[in-house]
């Protein structure tokens, strides 16, 4: 992985699962095609929604590989560990980044590191290094806590003055331009939120303004869903922009419309990996709360990665992705093990709040929302090649309202929902829309459209369907379940290929 281009290293993938003769029978999704040409072809429905482009995720974009950064220092295991390991990450954050962005990487060699707090990491352009399994960073103590904390500053701030309204009557799902009131003050390059306002009119078609209430619930108001999707100008022909990653998220005039504008977010640090570690939480029992609680967690960054961690007995994750934290990459990691008592707010194996982020060949056991997005978070977003046993809830989007996610080949013993959760926790009501599920393999599955704003898909799914928790709910868009032969076998390897060439 880090000798090679990422997008070759998927395009190889690729490849070897397209064989001939892999299956007998194959068949081709009616939404979703592959060309005569070799390029990925979408069929768009009647307002022209199409699956959208899931390829421009990850650490910049899949277009950059992981690159190997050269050791500015050495830690050594001790009994001050962790002061050693802060001491060596503030002396290289206090050092000027050369020219590719980079201060340089902290090699802790191999050995046992006992951890009392968190170690932080607030600068861009450093790398926390192990020498894999066998240098081990223990969690000790009884407090919960993240292990690792990776986060810089600030916060989103709109250009003012910039912000110009969308004019198109209805921007459909997968599109990667729309038109303008004008273009004054824009160049391609220029970051961009595209904005999506929430109204009382689009809560009430959803039916979120009247969940069955509970003790608890909260039912949904229109100014908690005014979405921000971060993308940047890819081409401007007169008052028509074109971005870089699709719109996940139909904008309709009826419903509010859409607008942009453009951005700083100073204090956002970049550049950040976490790579070849062993992490482990002390706990006092199998139900136990007051351990280590996140192995390593993102917030305020863009372009980082984690890739070839372990955890193993934390009470919620390996990665925790937060609101915040944008092209990040989660490649070849496991958590194992976790330990809690098994409800709520727990055992999130894999949780991503961000956007543009990918999950791939990753694995866990004893988690509950092994893979998984949570509150009014703006894709697109890919889990890709990865798998959970003895699972005790399910995959999918959970909370409120994830839109753009793609849960490509994942296999799980348990169960993957994209349905209207009702009053379950503070009233989640709609889960997600635009998810799609390609080519996995699971116990059942749910996967249901709400009532306005989308579609779900599942297609190819091995299992079980099975109606979801509330009754007369719209089902979602369903084609060849149990049906062996979907090409091609990865929409996401496909859609890079695609890219690529």
């Amino acid at each position: 992985m880090c000798k090679h281009s990422y997008s070759s290293l998927l395009l190889t993938i690729f490849l070897i699962l397209c064989q001939p003769g892999l299956y007998a029978q194959s068949w081709q999704s009616r939404f979703v095609q592959m060309g005569a040409d070799g390029r990925v072809h979408y069929i768009p429905d009647e307002k022209g929604n199409i699956i959208p482009d899931f390829s421009q995720v990850g650490y910049h974009h899949g277009h950059a590989g992981i690159p190997d950064i050269a050791v500015a220092k050495t830690v050594m295991p001790g009994d001050d560990a962790q002061q050693q390991i802060q001491k060596a990450i503030d002396e290289l954050s206090a050092k000027t980044p050369a020219a590719d962005g980079f201060r340089g990487a902290i090699l802790l060699k191999k050995g046992v590191y006992r951890i009392q707090g968190t170690i932080r990491i607030n600068a861009s352009g450093i790398v926390l290094r192990g020498e894999g399994n066998e240098t081990k960073l223990i969690a000790i103590g009884t407090t919960q806590r993240s292990l690792i904390s990776i986060s810089g500053g600030g916060a989103l701030r709109e250009l003012p003055g910039s912000r110009i309204k969308i004019t198109d009557d209805y921007v459909p799902v997968g599109a990667k331009s729309f038109t303008l009131a004008g273009t004054a003050g824009l160049k391609v390059g220029d970051a961009i939120v595209v904005y999506r306002p929430g109204t009382d009119a689009w809560i009430k078609d959803l039916q979120m303004d009247h969940i069955d209430a509970r003790d608890g619930t909260k039912q949904w108001q229109a100014n908690e869903y005014n979405l921000q999707f971060e993308r940047r100008i890819t081409a401007i022909s007169g008052n028509k922009v074109s971005i870089d990653n699709p719109i996940v998220q139909s904008m309709e005039t009826k419903y509010g419309g859409g607008e942009i504008f453009r951005y700083t977010f100073q204090g956002r640090i970049a550049e950040v990996g976490v790579e070849d570690l062993y992490c482990e939480s002390e706990f006092l029992s199998d139900t136990a709360e007051n351990h280590g609680w996140v192995a390593i967690e993102f917030n305020k960054i863009e372009n980082g990665w984690v890739r070839n961690v372990t955890s193993r007995y934390f009470g919620n994750s390996c990665v925790h992705m937060e609101t915040w934290a944008k092209n990040i990459s989660v490649l070849n990691s496991n958590c194992f093990d976790a330990k809690s008592i098994i409800t709520g707010s727990r055992r999130y194996s894999f949780a991503n709040d961000g956007q543009q982020n990918l999950v791939a060949n990753c694995h866990s056991t004893e988690g509950r929302h092994d893979y998984v997005t949570g509150a009014r978070v703006a894709g697109p977003n890919v889990f890709y090649n990865c798998t959970a046993q003895n699972t005790h809830a399910d995959i999918g989007p959970h909370h409120r309202w994830a839109m753009g996610t793609l849960y490509d080949n994942i296999v799980t013993d348990g169960e993957i929902n994209i349905q209207d959760r009702g009053n379950w926790g503070s009233g989640h009501g709609w889960s997600g829309v635009n998810q799609v599920l390609w080519n996995c393999t699971v116990k059942r599955a749910a996967v249901q459209n709400p009532w306005v704003s989308g579609n779900n898909y599942n297609i190819g799914m091995q299992g079980e369907k099975y109606a979801g928790r509330l009754p007369g709910k719209p089902d979602g868009i369903w084609e060849g379940q149990n049906k062996k032969g979907l090409t091609p076998s990865s929409l996401f390897l496909a859609q890079v290929k695609d890219y690529v060439n």
